[in-house]
């Protein structure tokens, strides 16, 4: 069976773009693969957090993965910081990866800009963890949105330098050619070889097929899990409408998307998925309705779609202790998994 690793990392209150973008594939996914899906608490540490918020989002998130339909019976559901091999994992990756392959991924960059007073070595090394996330669990697919296929293709590198060093048949031949090589280390090899047969298989990236939700504030990011740009899936009815109501729009009147209306395209694509309508029904029904109108609908309908899955949340959090036993559960189902790797991979490093 095809095992299946995404997570999410706790640094607030999951929204509709978590959902529609990437949660509501990973239900279907559970249907028909080995599906272990993480809260991934160490990579909420690279930016600023506190220690308190930090373990009530934990939570939180946790109680929406099971709310919105997340079955425990049929996907492994875990703390990364629970099972820590992924940790020593990372270490490991960390250790035999060029710091150049880092500096290029391109959210190393975008987090500078948005917290330049929390620069720190895991922001850089961060993705070695992410590699060892999936890697430790050999993980066959992971699902992603466009902007992830970097670390995608960076865990598939770091895969392919770990069989060339430790886990390939000629790999006596190849550290006495690196001895020789080049000056950061990255292997020269004069042939390209076919790691399909590796210790580590390649990993495959399975696209979302779910609307990809952007702020409500700014149109040109993604939906964030702070403050008012994003609608959180615990968000009362009132707060719903409020965030909705003062959406950013575009110049004009127009109900309509396109390029040159990247708030109205966002908002109309979130009213066509919680609606089930096509955006061009939308864009009828509201002809030559102003945007209180169009604004008021669409808060109704996020209001409506969200009632399920509040209602139940609201019965979980009335299980004193069943969320807490999910995610132990889930690390004790996990960690011999984890284990068995790792202690392949120090084997072979000739670590024990």
């Amino acid at each position: 069976m095809t095992r299946v690793f995404s997570g999410i990392r706790p640094s607030g209150r999951l929204h509709l773009g978590n959902y529609l973008g990437a949660i509501k594939n990973w239900i279907t996914l559970q249907e028909k693969h080995d599906c272990i899906y993480a809260i991934v608490d160490y990579h909420a540490i690279t930016t600023p957090f506190s220690p308190e918020e930090l373990r009530e989002n934990v939570r939180e998130v946790a109680l929406d993965y099971l709310a919105v339909g997340l079955d425990p019976k049929r996907a492994t559901l875990i703390v990364q910081s629970q099972v820590p091999e992924h940790v020593e994992l990372g270490w490991i990756f960390q250790s035999i990866s060029p710091v150049s392959w880092f500096e290029r991924v391109p959210t190393y960059k975008e987090k500078i800009v948005q917290h330049p007073e929390y620069v720190n070595l895991g922001l850089l090394a961060y993705p070695a963890l992410m590699a060892a996330d999936i890697l430790i669990y050999k993980a066959d697919l992971v699902p992603v949105g466009e902007d992830q296929l970097p670390h995608i293709e960076l865990t598939n590198m770091i895969a392919r330098r770990f069989n060339r060093m430790f886990a390939s048949p000629s790999r006596h031949s190849e550290r006495s050619e690196e001895s020789r090589g080049s000056r950061d280390g990255i292997l020269r090899r004069s042939t390209p070889q076919d790691d399909s047969t590796g210790f580590f298989p390649p990993v495959k990236a399975e696209l979302t097929h779910g609307a990809r939700i952007m702020s409500l504030k700014d149109p040109k990011k993604k939906m964030s899990k702070t403050g008012d740009e994003g609608v959180a899936l615990s968000d009362s009815s009132d707060e719903v409408r409020q965030k909705i109501k003062t959406a950013v729009t575009d110049s004009g009147r127009e109900i309509k998307s396109g390029n040159d209306k990247p708030a109205l395209t966002n908002l109309l694509t979130i009213y066509s998925e919680v609606s089930g309508l096509p955006i061009s029904k939308l864009e009828k029904q509201y002809a030559g309705k102003g945007y209180a109108e169009f604004k008021a609908g669409l808060a109704e309908a996020v209001v409506k779609f969200l009632e399920p899955i509040q209602k139940r949340r609201r019965e979980l959090e009335k299980k004193k202790g069943y969320v807490e036993e999910v995610l132990d559960a889930g690390s004790k189902k996990a960690r011999p998994i984890a284990q068995k790797t790792l202690e392949e991979v120090k084997k072979k490093m000739g670590l024990t």
